[in-house]
This record gives C-alpha cells, structure tokens and sequence, in this order.
C-alpha cells in the first residue's frame, strides 16, 4: 500500500484539529485542508496554529484547496490566489490545489492548453515566491475545462517542467476523462474515491464518490498499480464527496476498512 493521506472532503464535518487526529490514528502521512466547505480556512485558526496542530499530530500538510477555476481569467484572481499560497505556506502545507472551471458545454482541447499556459504563466511566479507546489487537477466531466493529463503533460514539457508544478491523479476524475496514461513522473499526488452505483460513466457525479470495496466500478486498485509499477511513491488521499459518507457516524472504523482493503488487493495481485 502505497503512504496513506486524507482530504477533509471526506470528513468535512470535522474541525482541522479531529481531522489531524483522525489520519494519525488512521496511520496517515498527511492531510489535504479546504476551504470550500461553507466555513473559514482552517475553521478559523490562525495559519502558524495549524501548522503546530499538525506537528503535534505528526502529519503533513499535503496541500490546501483549492484555486478555483484557476485558468479562467488568471489574472482577475492573482490576489486572492497569492493570499491562499501565503496562508497555506504559513500553515506549513507543501502545495495548493489548482482545480479547472467547469462550465455547461465542452471546451475544445486546443482552448484548453491554451488556458492552462497562461493560468500557468501567471500563477508560476507567486508559486515560486513561496516555495510552494501547485497541484494541477484534471476534472473529467464533460464540460470541464482541463480534462486531460496529457494536455497538462504537454503544457508543462514546454514550459520546461517548472519544478513548482505537479498533477493530481484523481481516480474518478480519471476513469471519467478515459486518460489512458498516468504521467506517474509528473504525479505529487493521488485521490481515491469508489463508485458503486449503476450508473453510466457520463452520469457519474460527485455524490456518487464513496469509500473503496469490492463493489468499486473505477478500477481504483488497477489505477494504483499501475501509477506504483512506473514508480509513483507518494501518498493516496481519500476524497469522497457522497452525502452517505458525510454521514458516516464512525469514520475511523469505514475509512480504516477501506484502506486494509485496497492494501489486500494490491497485495495479492503483487504475489
């Protein structure tokens, strides 16, 4: 099993101080904090108090999220972007994450490198004054604008593979876009989530993101192997956004589950 990490998505009921409790009693490395969960960034605390909460805790701040349509007029959000990366690197976290727009109708792939070298462009600077990683997300759906690893891959060869950037290999998002690569090498970051209803990939949401069994229909345990086999060793976060899972009255017991059973089955397909 590849390090262990949870993203407060999963969680989101709980304050910064139980999440970091709950991924250390979880055998956690990290955590991914948010500040789309209809609260305060960091419920309110002081940025330097997380960072000593965390260290209390024994855990990394894996990242911040998130940049919201980060490629869609860049420019307009230079400041509120750069206030995100000051909190986040006051709170010790080694990344945000940079989360595409996603609009009503498909965007065309050319228009969507296009966006990202200039969102990139832009943000790159302020990355750097803080010696911060952004974590590029690719959204699946249709109608997102940056679907595709291999346009980000693409996008940043030409730019010079700047050290500040890396890709989140989010499984569903994954499955959704049909990415055939993993682009491993560029990879900082990995989330998982299970779908397990009957549904078809295009009318797959958010809410169906549930923790991982042997129901899961995203071929999560495939996707690890393959992202560990060319050499990915950086943490799985689990991120699901089902209300079911919002719900869960004994998180620890669900998510430890989860995680014993993803470690089984990459266990036994490795023998």
């Amino acid at each position: 099993m590849l390090p262990k990490a949870l993203n407060q998505m999963t969680v989101p009921q709980m304050p910064v101080a139980d999440v970091l409790a709950l991924a250390r009693d979880l055998g956690c490395v990290g955590v991914e904090l948010r500040n789309d969960l209809g609260r305060s960034l960091f419920d309110g605390l002081a940025p330097e108090a997380v960072k000593e909460l965390a260290a209390e805790t024994g855990q990394r701040i894996l990242a911040v999220a998130e940049v919201k349509a980060f490629n869609h007029a860049p420019t307009d959000k230079i400041a509120t972007t750069r206030a995100l990366i000051e909190s986040a690197a006051a709170a010790g976290a080694e990344a945000v994450a940079l989360i595409p727009h996603v609009g009503t109708a498909p965007v065309d792939r050319a228009t969507q490198r296009d966006a990202l070298r200039h969102a990139l462009v832009q943000i790159m600077p302020v990355l750097q004054d803080y010696a911060m990683t952004g974590l590029i997300e690719p959204i699946g759906f249709a109608t997102s604008s940056l679907r595709h690893k291999a346009d980000i891959a693409t996008i940043l060869t030409e730019l010079g593979r700047p050290a500040c950037f890396q890709i989140v290999h989010d499984t569903f998002h994954h499955h959704l876009s049909g990415d055939p690569r993993t682009y491993a090498d560029m990879t900082g970051l990995v989330h998982i989530s299970g779908v397990t209803a009957s549904v078809a990939a295009e009318a797959m949401t958010d809410a169906h993101r549930v923790l991982v069994d042997d129901q899961d229909r995203l071929g999560n345990i495939q996707q690890l192997q393959d992202l560990a086999a060319h050499r990915y060793r950086g943490p799985v976060s689990f991120e699901c956004f089902a209300p079911d899972i919002h719900q869960m009255t004994d998180p620890a017991h669900a998510i430890a589950a989860s995680f014993g059973f993803i470690a089984s089955q990459m266990t036994a397909k490795a023998a």
